[in-house]
C-alpha cells in the first residue's frame, strides 16, 4: 500500500478522500466503468496531463481500487491495462450519487447525460439508503450514530494543543506533517 498519502486513522471519510479525493480520480473511475483500460484512452478521453494521470492511476493501484496488468501489441513495447477491482466496482454507487446530486442541484439545460436503469426491465434507478431488509429509507429518516470507535474528547484536546504548538513554532521550525490534525488556527485553542 502506498505510504505517500496521509490517511486519518479515525475517520473513514477522510481516509477515503486520501485515496479518492484528487480532482481527476472520479473522472478516471467514470471512464474505467465505461470500459476504458489503457493509459492513452484515459488521457485522450479526459484531456489530463500524463504526469497527473500517472499519479492518479498509481494511487488507485496502490490502494487496490484498480489492478494493473501488462499487455503488448505486436511491434510495440509493453504497456499496462488498468481494470477495476471489486473495491473499484463498488464505487459505482458513489459515482452515481455524485451524478444524481449534480443532476438535481447543478442541472444541465438539456438534462442528464446519463441515466441508470435496471438491466431486466429498463426501470430508472436512483441512489438511496437501504436498510438491512432491503427497503429504501428516506434520507431524513437516517440517523448517524457514533460508535465506541469514535474519537473521544481527549483526542480533540490533544489535537488542539498540537495545533497551537504547531502554529507557534511554524516560523522557527518547519512543519512537514500537513495532516489535518496538525494544521489549524489558534482560535480553536481553549
Amino acid at each position: 500500500m502506498a505510504s505517500s498519502k496521509l490517511l486519518d486513522p479515525n475517520c473513514s471519510i477522510a481516509r477515503s478522500l486520501g485515496v479518492l479525493g484528487e480532482r481527476w480520480t472520479f473522472l478516471i473511475l467514470r471512464e474505467a466503468m465505461d470500459g476504458v483500460t489503457r493509459f492513452a484512452q484515459f488521457r485522450d478521453a479526459l484531456g489530463i496531463a500524463p504526469d497527473v494521470l500517472t499519479d492518479r492511476l498509481t494511487t488507485l493501484v496502490d490502494y487496490g481500487v484498480m489492478g494493473r496488468a501488462p499487455y503488448q501489441e505486436p511491434g510495440s513495447r509493453t504497456r499496462y491495462a488498468y481494470t477495476l477491482t471489486p473495491a473499484g466496482k463498488e464505487l459505482h454507487v458513489a459515482l452515481a450519487s455524485l451524478q444524481q446530486w449534480g443532476d438535481t442541484y447543478l442541472p444541465r439545460p438539456a438534462g442528464p447525460t446519463v441515466e441508470r436503469r435496471t438491466r431486466t426491465n429498463n426501470r430508472l434507478v436512483h441512489v438511496g439508503f437501504i436498510d438491512d431488509r432491503g427497503r429504501e429509507v428516506a434520507a431524513n429518516e437516517v440517523a448517524t450514530i457514533r460508535t465506541s470507535a469514535y474519537p473521544t474528547d481527549s483526542r480533540r484536546t490533544k489535537v488542539r494543543r498540537v495545533v497551537a504548538v504547531s502554529n507557534r513554532t511554524r516560523r522557527a521550525q518547519p512543519n512537514h506533517d500537513q495532516s489535518p490534525a496538525n494544521v489549524g488556527d489558534d482560535s480553536r485553542v481553549p
